[in-house]
């Protein structure tokens, strides 16, 4: 019988139990044994305090619901949880921080204005899984849901500290938007990008310099959101995304001919540019609620889990679905010379990849080469099986939450299991 291993703190890295992964996948120890877990840290990923104070108080329970119960979602079993749209849930208080967030980026300046504000324009706005995420993540740790006055934008200056706990909250929603938005527009810097979300990528109409600046930008009002939530460890959580969204770039930008073959290099790359975003929003949201730190930690671990399975179901659909579908070229991720779980799955089948990957398919035909490979392996069935696997240790820390405190919180958690599906049926 396989062992399992247990956390190694730094370099942060961690071997899964195999005989987990059994159930849900035949594979080889080699394949599948390695994946990160940057373990929490008091610079940031930490064990947290958590605060005291009731958990997900907001006021008094009066006026008009704002937000469906359990019972009219006809959740009341786990069966019918498949009905739940987790986005219709949270839609209107998302178009509420929606509207604040493109009041937040306002400018004097028309060119930084216009660029900033290019991909929050109303429709284009991309899924807003993040601040989803975050909302039923708040919601799923409270007494109710928000109020009807938390569902009227929030006209306060970044810079005002926000009395309402669901206030602090959304802002957290704010910020993870802001943040990611941010990062796309560098990334199209860095590959060199022509198109995003359907759209022409910001740098293809403003050019480079233009768009960095305004993902800068959108740091920058991301910051000041932070710094009036006045909690030193939320600030210090969101803070090491920041961090973590530079050394994955970092990581990316710089890899050895060994590394770009290494599952256990690229699950750590996806950890800091992608999933460290959703773990530490959701356990920034549980620490404003004033959980223990075992319970932050679970919203963190459903946040982490739930990222990589979605980043990994990314990777599947950059060789399944179609540009017109994705927004984005189809095998953009090889052409900009990136080896991901496909590939990397596929030349443990297929070792004539393994040369086209370390000259990062640049060579004449490796594109059509590499693709044939990949589609005539089991490359692409096991990263899906690896992302369901994630979806399920998603699944798995919800119920290491605190115990529901009502009808609201019910169906929020429901919505969170729900999500851990979507994330990997997902078709773009």
């Amino acid at each position: 019988m396989l062992r399992s291993k247990l956390w190694v703190e730094r370099p942060l890295l961690y071997k899964d139990s195999i005989e987990r992964l059994a159930g849900l996948v035949s594979c080889s120890r080699k394949t599948y044994s390695a994946y990160i877990d940057p373990r929490c840290r008091s610079d940031g990923e930490g064990e947290g305090t958590g605060r005291p104070g009731p958990r997900g108080r907001v006021g008094p329970t009066h006026g008009m619901r704002s937000f469906a119960s359990l019972s009219e979602l006809n959740t009341n079993n786990r069966d019918e949880n498949q009905f739940v749209d987790p986005f219709a849930l949270v839609r209107l208080e998302i178009d509420s921080v929606s509207n604040r967030l493109r009041n937040c980026i306002l400018t004097d300046i028309p060119v930084l204005e216009k660029a900033a504000e290019y991909f929050f324009q109303t429709g284009k706005e991309g899924k807003r899984l993040r601040s989803t995420i975050v909302l039923l993540m708040a919601t799923g740790l409270s007494r109710q849901g928000p109020l009807p006055s938390m569902l009227e934008v929030d006209v306060t200056p970044a810079s005002a500290h926000p009395v309402e706990l669901r206030r602090r909250q959304q802002r957290i929603a704010e910020i993870s938007e802001l943040i990611h938005v941010a990062s796309l527009l560098h990334d199209d810097v860095i590959d060199n990008s022509d198109s995003r979300r359907g759209l022409k990528a910001l740098n293809a109409i403003f050019g480079n310099k233009v768009a960095i600046l305004a993902g800068d930008f959108l740091l920058a009002r991301a910051s000041v959101s932070l710094a009036a939530l006045q909690n030193s460890e939320v600030i210090a959580l969101m803070s090491q995304v920041l961090e973590h969204l530079v050394s994955g770039e970092i990581l990316q930008m710089n890899t050895s001919d060994d590394q770009i073959l290494s599952m256990e290099h690229y699950m750590k790359k996806t950890f800091y540019k992608t999933a460290s975003l959703i773990a530490n929003s959701c356990k920034s949201v549980a620490v404003l609620a004033g959980c223990s730190p075992d319970e932050s930690m679970a919203a963190w671990r459903y946040g982490k889990h739930l990222g990589l399975a979605f980043q990994l179901v990314d990777d599947v659909l950059d060789f399944t679905s179609s540009q017109e579908e994705l927004g984005k070229p189809v095998g953009n991720d090889m052409r900009s010379g990136l080896a991901t779980a496909p590939v990397l799955f596929a030349a443990e089948q297929h070792p004539h990849l393994i040369p086209l990957v370390r000259r990062r398919f640049k060579g004449e035909g490796d594109i059509d080469q590499a693709l044939e490979l990949i589609l005539n392996s089991d490359g692409i069935q096991k990263a899906k099986d690896l992302a369901q696997f994630h979806a399920s240790e998603a699944a798995r820390a919800l119920q290491d939450l605190p115990p529901s405190l009502g009808e609201d919180a019910d169906a929020s958690r429901a919505a969170l299991q729900v999500m851990t599906r979507k994330v990997v049926s997902r078709k773009k």
